[in-house]
């Protein structure tokens, strides 16, 4: 949908006449206070510079161009003195919130399937002195099961507050934690353990019946299972005597006198605090070894760009805590006190699909202040919502348009649009609660159009970010006043940068206007490397002659005049075609995705070949009504497999492209529509949303060769 589209100007005039007076009226106070002018001065500041003044940097952020900063609080150097600092400082404030289920039941759907729905009731809250109780008896339950200080320790669960718990109490007692994604195949995960060599695991009850089980035998090392569900079921059939432990169990084992008095091991900034296995998308997973010390910069860098930030704030927590945005924002809201409530993907709003219809999902109950999303979830609330408003009325659509479009005028200067908010927005915006100031972006590219509608319509700045689990997700975040798009804003406090040129592609930092070339990320942030992968650690990390870390990221960008950075491909996503010309799949893909036919798409090339390839998951919605007109009838699976509709979602598709002024060989010539989506699940993106692309690739080896072969 096109939003800025041609309205009578009279009608326009009308309406910004209206909101005028209705401002001028009732919010003359504000604008004075609102600093609107402040913020456009903000936004168009130099945010960082070369400390070398060379185009190819160190770049830095400005208020660190001396020095890069490297913790909260002095003295406060490992996890485990952050989180005794937040406890002391906020002992009775909230801090891990849990929601009750009150009922479950199974709802039939019109085409046969069983769909789970639940009934969730209030978060249940501890505090952070309960939860530091929680975390001292757990590590000590773990230290009486045979588990040594800087002995890995693996857990495996999906994001819930005893996750944290235990990240917690590893810290405490000097336990590296081995992360696993929930969603990794049976062979990645044993993999993970096998070389980290654990004997301990933490996990879930669902996670161990239906996955960890079926690979025991695979693990030769492990010897305990760590349950956190606080229901306890029995555990027959286990492997070579495997001892299987309630959470709850091993707590009070830690809290029994003689066990509690244990002297535990406090870790240096130094020692090893996480290996996060990343589920990358190419090769077999590998292990980030990161550093105390790491951590602690990190997320030094990332609270400092985030505004006001404090114990008044909540964050709703569903993402992959062991992936590292996930990880690093809650561990940044612990830093500062606030409280966080645990959510899911499938409860998160009231639309979620395992809330009962009527009932209220989790962000309305908890109204959470901050948020992260990658943008795969962030675009699909876009296209949600703007297909709603593709079926109003003409008057509400009129309205709408010429509401989104006031806004964006508006914001573009400086100030907000509290009339808008309220008569217009304020029903989108109270699908995340209604009280989110901050949005946090990461994991991918956010495009123009997602970004505006979350600025507009959720009515809060969106902090887009941009970091590698090897740098613990810190890099750079947009500052909340800039609402400038297509960039990652300026490096953070605790990281610098450097460009280096890439001739293969193109890019020099003598480019003009702008220097341009393969992002390097230096800092106290920057990971240990790579567990047991010497050759890898020596090919994408170094120390330079003042013992700074350093890691090449593959990722190419050019640094704006005022200090902020772009990402404008990537070395893995450049193919040359048969004819010589280089095309960035991220760059292809990241346009088409706007097309409201296309909930996911991958783009393909080979370098033998003179045109570029797509898969693509096509939106439900958009393709029926589509069939419909075009009368081709059959089951979801028979019209994505229609080549009819194959050519005229081509067309649609090479029309968005052109009007995107996509080069002429950039565009996809042939197309093949999935009627599976891809989830993490599935294996063909991570738990991140990114493409898999080895693994998409052999998903549709026999398309490709169709759609190369002429068949």
């Amino acid at each position: 949908m096109k939003l800025k589209e041609d309205l009578n100007p009279l009608l326009l005039q009308v309406f910004r006449s209206v909101v005028w007076v209705y401002s001028v009226i009732t919010f003359i106070p504000w604008y004075f206070f609102s600093g609107a002018g402040a913020n456009l001065e903000r936004a168009r500041r130099i945010k960082a510079r070369s400390v070398t003044r060379h185009p190819a940097g160190p770049y830095r952020a400005i208020n660190s161009q001396e020095k890069l900063v490297a913790w909260l609080h002095p003295g406060v150097d490992t996890l485990d003195k952050m989180f005794e600092y937040a406890t002391e400082k906020f002992p009775q404030r909230d801090c891990l919130g849990t929601r009750e289920v009150l009922s479950e039941e199974d709802e039939i759907q019109p085409n046969g399937k069983i769909f789970k729905k639940v009934i969730l009731g209030n978060y249940n809250w501890l505090s952070y002195e309960e939860a530091y109780h929680a975390v001292k008896c757990f590590g000590s339950g773990l230290a009486a099961l045979s588990q040594k200080p800087q002995c890995n320790i693996a857990i495996f669960c999906e994001t819930r507050a005893e996750w944290l718990v235990t990240a917690q109490a590893c810290f405490m007692y000097n336990f590296p934690l081995v992360t696993l994604y929930s969603t990794l195949g049976p062979m990645a995960i044993a993999h993970g353990l096998n070389e980290t060599e654990v004997t301990h695991i933490i996990t879930s009850k669902d996670l161990l019946q239906n996955r960890l089980k079926a690979i025991l035998c695979d693990v030769p090392r492990l010897k305990y299972i760590i349950v956190v569900d606080s229901k306890p079921t029995s555990w027959l059939d286990m492997p070579r005597g495997i001892m299987v432990y309630n959470m709850n169990t091993v707590k009070e084992m830690g809290s029994k006198p003689d066990n509690i008095a244990v002297e535990r091991r406090q870790p240096v900034p130094s020692d090893i605090a996480v290996i996060m296995y990343t589920s990358g998308s190419t090769g077999i997973p590998k292990g980030v070894m990161i550093s105390h010390g790491n951590i602690i910069a990190g997320i030094t860098g990332m609270a400092e760009r985030i505004p006001n930030l404090n114990e008044t704030d909540t964050y709703i927590g569903y993402l992959p805590l062991a992936h590292v945005l996930e990880l690093s924002a809650e561990l940044v809201c612990i830093s500062h006190g606030c409280r966080i409530g645990y959510s899911s993907p499938q409860t998160l709003a009231n639309q979620s699909t395992k809330i009962k219809k009527g009932s209220k999902g989790d962000t309305s109950v908890l109204k959470p202040t901050l948020m992260a999303a990658v943008p795969e979830i962030m675009d699909r609330i876009y296209k949600n919502v703007m297909t709603k408003v593709e079926e109003m009325s003409k008057l509400q659509k009129t309205l709408f348009v010429l509401a989104y479009n006031y806004k964006m005028e508006q914001i573009s200067k400086g100030y907000s649009t509290p009339l808008c908010d309220r008569l217009v927005f304020k029903r989108v915006r109270a699908l995340l609660g209604g009280n989110t100031r901050v949005l946090l972006s990461g994991g991918a590219p956010l495009s123009a159009a997602t970004q505006h509608f979350m600025n507009i319509c959720l009515c809060c700045p969106v902090g887009q970010g941009y970091g590698l689990t090897e740098t613990c997700g810190a890099g750079t975040i947009s500052e909340v006043w800039d609402y400038s798009t297509g960039r990652v804003g300026a490096p953070l406090v605790c990281s610098e940068f450097t460009l280096k040129d890439w001739e293969e592609g193109g890019y020099s930092s003598t480019d003009k206007p702008n220097p341009r070339g393969e992002i390097l990320i230096g800092g106290p942030n920057v990971s240990m490397g790579y567990y047991k992968s010497e050759g890898r650690i020596h090919e994408d990390f170094f120390v330079d002659e003042k013992g700074q870390r350093w890691f090449c990221t593959g990722d190419i960008g050019e640094f704006h005049p005022d200090g902020c950075l772009k990402i404008i491909d990537r070395k893995k996503d450049l193919v040359k075609l048969q004819a010589g010309e280089y095309v960035a799949l991220g760059k292809v893909e990241s346009i088409l995705k706007n097309c409201p036919f296309i909930d996911n798409i991958c783009a393909y090339a080979n370098s033998d070949q003179s045109y570029v390839i797509s898969f693509v998951v096509p939106n439900y919605k958009q393709l029926m009504t589509l069939a419909e007109q075009r009368q081709i009838r059959g089951t979801w699976e028979e019209i994505c497999n229609s080549s009819q509709m194959e050519k005229e979602v081509l067309r649609i598709i090479t029309e968005a492209a052109i009007s995107a002024k996509l080069e002429r060989f950039e565009i996809p010539k042939k197309i093949r529509l999935s009627a599976e989506p891809w989830t993490p699940e599935t294996g063909l993106v991570t738990d991140a949303f990114k493409l898999k692309r080895k693994e998409l690739k052999t998903h549709y080896q026999e398309d490709i060769e169709r759609m190369y072969g002429g068949k």
